[in-house]
């Protein structure tokens, strides 16, 4: 009988037992707003340290049955809220699970100022995360905005890794304004931007906005055709890490390690990156070696953001930018490289560019109160590096080395390598603040001043015949130092709910100090050419307005803006006071339309660039023999820049754009050099195409998802252009039509990573042969005119084969 009733007591203990655990084993609640107390559909519930999880109703309710064995804590999360953590063995009954919104201040406010939305009057695009992450496979950042409308893109190596370039609207980088978020790139003396400098940018960017056109107010290079505008650091809400591989065609490899800590309790948040890029290039011995790294830190307070970023790129490229001769091509010698080929023998092996940039950025946001903010920067950025060269038969004068006396001979030529450096300091501080007004509009002052000091200098590191001239003498030594000072204030002002009007104006002071050529009368009544340190100062006046409306599925904009350029320091020193071009104006008008519907949209923009003394290469010598763009009166660009896309079925997506435009040039004249006569003959041309202008550049994207696959084909038609302004087709680059192949697959579920992705690229599917870039020049012989065609072909097809593992 004892033993009976202890059986039965130790069954019904175990019932029990039993009981309580079928009980724990499923939960039910619901997930609110904390401030609202409305429900929030599709909030996440997961169950820790397992896959465990569900997805909360359209109101808000939520079942969920946990695993046996596993943790009784959940964890609850939803987009734009803090996630909460909970045990449920300390909660009876059904849970109310309540979120709090995650206030934390993005870091869209450090580029707010410059960018534009639906309801400003401007011609925009942008280029989300999710498009960086799939285009991001090695190739430079102008790859990354390729399908963007009215771009163009070019790489030296032929295959996007190194020195690479883009045009938007047929107008180039020295002439596209960009930002790193609102810090000036653009070099401030030769006003181009040389992504190879900073590697590997693109793992670490969050967004980026291309304006075309003028655009908004911008700190920096006059933007003469385009505003591009990056946003770096994602800043997660939650702990990462992630590693990408790569391999590819031309023995490409690209290897990156990203780590964020999230938002820690305390307000603080890290992020990093360390990457890795070389490839052989298309084109023989376009080899390069890239490094870089991004550092992030931010606080976050309730009313303000603290940001500081650095970040550094190291590159190492054989020279690839002497293009290939027509000659060569026509024989099928497509990846022909001439670089070091002076040197007798094999080519001269150090024949290669040496770069690094390191950029310091501190940024700092405050709320001033609900509806008024400021915001101001601080950066610095240090580059410095060489491009080194081998040359045959140089005059030793030209080094101020002097001629080497033999007992019979003299010597007044030598092979010799020689070192062309760069040392330079940017640093300065850009600022913004605005003011809301509630349903009415907004009021933004800003501007920036910024400082460019730097050191030009060269040495001959070696030489056949020197004499007893030190090696790494400076043959040149001089330094430009140049101040921008802009300030802007602008408005935008709803005067219907559908209605806004925009007005901006910016006034802009540019002070160059450099050393300089001109004319100084010597005692013989006649002029020498000598240096001189020489100062210019110009102020810019830039304006913008337009309208918006908005109204349902429509938008429709039109707007005025004006820009000023001042010229670069090639035109700076390779001229006189007497014979330096002026300063460039753009007018730019534009209007657009949109239409978006449930599965559609299209949209179309006009625009008419009036350029006043556009600066070309004509071909015309200058006072001291340098032949420097020249500015001609009339010229423009006119066109329409069409998009559209759908949603076709659940999971099939097209987009599309297309620009039909005209580019021409009034009147000019072209000059050719007859070297016999040491004379220069004109050839006048009328309404004639501006080089680099196609008259159609066409993206078609299509892209199918499901179930973590993704297949994307896109492809790209750009029509002739021509390598001078004369129009003549023997000078041109042929049309192309290239198709590039995407499939990517994604493992949600993996051991050891929250997920592994491969992805799979094959560029120029169909092989097509074709050059996306070029130069020419010519001379006079004997009456007739000789040119000489130099070309960037890029490469066939290629593959890019990438895995990503996060954790």
């Amino acid at each position: 009988m004892y033993f009976k009733l202890i059986r039965a007591t130790a069954f019904l203990c175990f019932l029990m037992a039993m009981s309580t655990t079928l009980v724990a084993q499923t939960i039910t609640g619901m997930v609110i707003d904390a401030q609202s107390n409305e429900p929030l559909p599709g909030a996440n519930i997961i169950q820790l340290d397992t896959k465990n999880g569900i997805s909360a109703d359209e109101n808000g309710a939520f079942t969920l049955s946990l695993k046996e064995g596993a943790s009784s804590k959940i964890k609850v999360t939803f987009v734009g809220f803090k996630s909460k953590t909970i045990d449920t063995t300390k909660r009876g009954g059904e849970l109310t699970i309540s979120l709090v919104p995650n206030t934390v201040i993005s870091n869209e406010v450090f580029v707010k100022a410059l960018r534009v939305d639906e309801a400003s009057p401007m011609a925009f695009d942008n280029v989300s995360r999710t498009d960086i992450e799939k285009k991001n496979l090695g190739q430079d950042m102008p790859y990354m905005m390729s399908s963007s409308p009215s771009v163009t893109t070019t790489s030296d190596a032929g295959s996007g890794v190194g020195y690479t370039g883009m045009r938007i609207r047929g107008v180039d980088q020295g002439r596209i304004n960009v930002t790193i978020n609102g810090i000036p790139l653009n070099d401030a003396e030769s006003h181009g931007v040389y992504w190879v400098d900073i590697p590997d940018l693109a793992s670490s960017v969050e967004n980026i906005q291309i304006q075309r056109g003028v655009g908004t107010s911008t700190n920096g290079a006059a933007a003469f055709g385009a505003t591009v505008n990056v946003q770096t650091s994602q800043m997660r809400s939650d702990a990462y890490g992630e590693v990408n591989t790569g391999i590819g065609s031309f023995d490409t490899k690209k290897a990156n390690v990203m780590l964020g800590s999230g938002l820690m309790e305390n307000g603080w948040q890290f992020e990093g990156r360390l990457s890795k890029i070389t490839s052989d290039g298309y084109i023989d011995r376009a080899s390069s070696d890239l490094k870089s790294f991004y550092l992030s830190a931010a606080k976050h307070g309730e009313r303000s953001l603290l940001r500081a970023d650095v970040f550094s790129g190291k590159e190492k490229t054989y020279h690839a930018w002497n293009g290939v001769s027509e000659s060569k091509l026509e024989n099928g010698e497509r990846t022909y490289n001439s670089a070091g080929t002076e040197k007798p023998g094999t080519p001269y092996k150090d024949q290669t560019d040496n770069y690094q940039q390191d950029h310091y950025q501190l940024h700092y946001f405050y709320d001033l109160a609900k509806n008024w903010n400021v915001n101001a920067s601080l950066h610095y950025t240090y580059g410095r590096g060489y491009y080194e060269q081998y040359k045959a038969d140089e005059e030793l004068g030209d080094y101020s080395i002097s001629p080497v006396i033999f007992s019979q001979d003299t010597v007044s030529e030598s092979d010799l390598v020689r070192r062309k450096w760069l040392d330079n300091h940017f640093y300065g501080t850009v600022f913004s603040t605005e003011y809301n007004i509630e349903d009415k509009g907004s009021i933004t002052l800003g501007g920036g001043y910024n400082e460019y000091d730097g050191d030009h200098f060269g040495e001959v590191i070696w030489g056949e015949y020197l004499g007893n001239t030190n090696v790494e003498n400076r043959y040149y030594d001089n330094n430009g130092f140049k101040t921008d000072f802009n300030t802007y204030l602008k408005g935008q002002y709803n005067i219907t709910e559908a209605l806004t009007i925009y007005a901006d104006a910016q006034i802009r002071r540019v002070t160059y100090k450099f050393l300089g050529k001109d004319r100084i009368k010597n005692q013989s009544n006649s002029y020498d050419i000598v240096d001189v340190k020489q100062t210019d100062e110009l102020t810019f006046f830039n304006p913008k307005a337009g309208l918006t409306y908005n109204k349902g599925n429509h938008r429709a904009y039109f707007s005025f803006s004006m820009a000023n350029k001042e010229p670069t320091r090639d035109e700076y020193v390779d001229s006189t006071p007497e014979s330096r071009p002026e300063h460039e104006t753009l007018y730019d008008w534009e209007a657009g339309y949109k239409a978006s519907f449930e599965r559609f949209f299209v949209s179309a923009n006009l625009y008419f660039m009036d350029y006043k003394n556009q600066l070309i290469l004509t071909g015309q010598i200058n006072d001291i023999g340098s032949a420097i763009r020249q500015n001609v009166d009339n010229s423009y660009r006119a066109g329409i820049e069409l998009q559209a896309g759908a949603n076709i079925t659940n999971g099939l997506e097209w987009s599309g754009n297309a620009t039909i435009s005209r580019n021409k040039i009034d009147e000019y004249n072209y000059y050719l050099t007859d070297y016999s006569t040491n004379t220069q003959k004109v050839f006048g041309y009328q309404d004639t195409d501006i080089s680099f202008s196609p008259d159609f550049i066409g993206n078609s994207i299509i892209q199918f998802n499901r179930e973590g696959f993704t297949a994307q084909l896109t492809t790209k038609y750009v029509s002739r252009q021509y390598l001078d302004n004369t129009q003549t087709k023997s000078r041109s680059l042929d049309p192309y039509l290239v198709n590039d192949l995407r499939v990517a697959y994604e493992w949600s579920k993996a051991s050891l990573f929250k997920g592994i992705t491969a992805t799979l690229e094959v560029n120029n599917l169909l092989d097509e042969k074709y050059e996306s870039n070029g130069y020419t020049f010519g001379l006079l012989s004997q009456g007739s005119q000789q040119h000489y065609n130099y070309y960037y072909p890029q490469a066939g097809r290629n593959f890019m084969l990438q895995l990503s593992f996060t954790f």
